[in-house]
């Protein structure tokens, strides 16, 4: 998006000849992203590096909604209609149907773009130093190599090339505020099929995909929207790592980060909990009706988050697509009521089932991945659910949703279904505690932290995570039913990707070594959203706090107002 705006403000400014203008406009571009890509780098990444791969990909997507504010603030809100590429505008003839000369010479770009890359990292010194620094960056190191350096010259590179593609688009579409996050997810669907570290997998990855866009809607027109995912999921349960993609050495399966050890809370965390929840008690006689609905849905989402942190937290499982079980819980609540007629109370009870089959199935297939890889195959089931909501007309209503999901007559006042809600959020919230400090957690966290040596002492380790994936999910489908309650409807927007980043900013922000982390990070990030809601650059301050929370220790909120509650507990983190 930035190389784009930066190419129309540049290609319209430029003086002198059309072909130089447009031409050299593209150029330069790339060239200042590539810039702006160091900048970024040496301000903002190079301090996270030490953190989990997690941590530093939502890093990046906090710059990707601040990017956006900032591109709303300098162009405005209006599309942009970049001129015709100079010598590229007229059109051949191709089996009987006119065909753009430019989008010819995009073709021809493609694999010359291949070649002098896997010239740069193949033959060249840096692309050995390159390649050498992601197996050992230590060693390279040792060996005199300036590694900062090294990385931000990456990282530059990288953004140059990606200024550069969004420059080449001018010619193609509008320039409009939205065209990254359009692009964002089939970029990661893009580099996963096609393998970590590979050149030649992503760019026939690429090619597989951009064939599925074109000829998907022809052949299969009921679901294009998941054809890209659905393709993700196939490679991944057959190629684990990708079509060109290795194993990593030292790779997870093999043995995890060292995570500190966690502990029950101790006496004045366990007191700071029951003062809170004795807050939540009294608030409604406290607080008005407008921040008893607030309250509410705070509620819902601390337990969301908390559900989604059994698996991240002392799972080592990271999901983006956690949302799914969550929108699944609530379609299970609206469809109960409208297809079964299903009391309220009734309906709560039946709805997580539907979220926890999801993730029975789900997640047999995920648990046999790690890392990113799992994280992204996430996604992918995430957004076939997602696609089924939304194409599923006759069933869910498609994006029209399902209307009157409203509560029973004896909770359908704020007062009532606040308290129901609270109840049965913390009840839920206690018993994911539970399990933590069971032996099924402690098994789990060993899973987690040396698959191998868990193994070898007769630890079912992949049957230890399906379960936690079916227990997080049923957890997120009683959040869900309570959320359609809530509002009274359901929407496919509940399991679209924007759900499941919240709730792993959530996760990340509370602290991801604490079994308290999550709700704190859910209050502090709904409530930030509700001081802030109305606001033209919500997005920007919001990017903002994550990249804070990442830079910060990782238990950014609740390492903060807790520290005196935790002192004493020295190297371990207490829940």
């Amino acid at each position: 998006r930035l190389g784009a705006y930066v190419a129309f403000t540049l290609v319209s400014n430029f003086g002198g000849s059309e072909a130089l203008g447009f031409w050299g406009g593209v150029v330069l571009a790339a060239l200042i992203i590539a810039v702006i890509g160091a900048l970024v780098e040496i301000t903002i990444l190079r301090r996270i590096y030490q953190a989990p791969e997690l941590f530093q990909l939502l890093a990046t997507f906090g710059l990707v909604l601040m990017v956006q504010d900032i591109a709303l603030a300098i162009w405005g809100a209006e599309d942009k209609l970049g001129p015709r590429a100079p010598g590229f505008k007229s059109f051949v003839v191709l089996m009987g149907s006119r065909f753009p000369t430019y989008e010819l010479f995009l073709i021809v770009v493609g694999p010359i773009m291949l070649g002098l890359l896997w010239f740069l990292f193949q033959k060249t010194r840096w692309g050995t130093l390159v390649r050498a620094a992601t197996q050992d960056r230590e060693m390279v190191g040792a060996l005199g190599v300036n590694q900062r350096l090294l990385f931000t010259s990456v990282f530059a590179f990288g953004a140059g090339l990606a200024g550069l593609g969004g420059a080449l688009q001018l010619p193609r579409e509008a320039v409009n505020l939205h065209m990254d996050l359009s692009m964002i997810a089939e970029a990661f669907v893009v580099v996963v099929v096609g393998g970590l570290g590979s050149v030649t997998g992503a760019y026939l990855a690429a090619v597989l995909i951009g064939v599925i866009h074109a000829f998907g809607i022809l052949i299969f027109p009921k679901i294009t929207l998941v054809l890209v995912f659905l393709v993700m999921a196939v490679v991944l349960m057959v190629k684990p790592y990708g079509l060109m993609g290795k194993r990593p050495v030292g790779s997870a399966h093999a043995h995890g980060p060292v995570e500190p050890l966690l502990l029950p809370a101790s006496s004045a965390a366990k007191g700071l909990g029951l003062l809170a929840l004795a807050l939540l008690m009294v608030a409604p006689f406290i607080v008005a009706d407008h921040w008893l609905l607030t309250l509410t849905e705070l509620s819902i989402f601390a337990l969301f988050a908390a559900s989604l942190h059994l698996m991240m937290g002392p799972g080592g499982m990271a999901s983006f697509g956690h949302a799914a079980y969550f929108g699944l819980g609530a379609y299970g609540a609206a469809l109960a009521v409208k297809w079964l007629a299903l009391p309220m109370l009734p309906a709560l009870a039946f709805a997580p089932f539907l979220a926890g089959i999801a993730g029975f199935v789900f997640g047999w297939f995920c648990v046999r991945l790690s890392g990113v890889y799992l994280a992204m195959l996430t996604l992918a089931f995430a957004q076939i659910a997602w696609a089924t909501a939304f194409q599923w007309v006759d069933l869910t209503g498609g994006d029209n949703g399902i209307l009157g999901v409203w509560p029973a007559a004896w909770a359908s006042s704020k007062l009532v279904f606040y308290y129901l809600t609270l109840v049965i959020c913390v009840a839920f919230v206690l018993l994911l505690r539970v399990f933590v400090f069971a032996p099924f957690g402690y098994a789990l966290r060993a899973g987690r932290d040396s698959p191998l040596r868990a193994e070898a002492i007769g630890l079912p380790v992949m049957r230890i995570q399906w379960l936690a994936f079916i227990i997080a999910a049923f957890a997120a489908g009683i959040a869900g039913a309570l959320f359609a309650f809530f509002k009274g409807s359901v929407f496919p927007t509940y399991m679209a990707i924007p759900r499941s980043v919240d709730a792993l900013l959530m996760v990340l922000l509370g602290g991801v070594q604490t079994v308290s982390g999550p709700i704190v990070g859910a209050f502090a990030f709904m409530g930030l959203q509700e001081q802030l809601a109305g606001g033209d650059y919500d997005a920007a301050i919001d990017s903002l706090e994550d990249i804070r929370a990442r830079i910060g220790d990782g238990d950014a909120v609740l390492n903060a107002e807790l520290a005196a509650a935790y002192a004493g507990a020295g190297e371990t983190y207490r829940a």
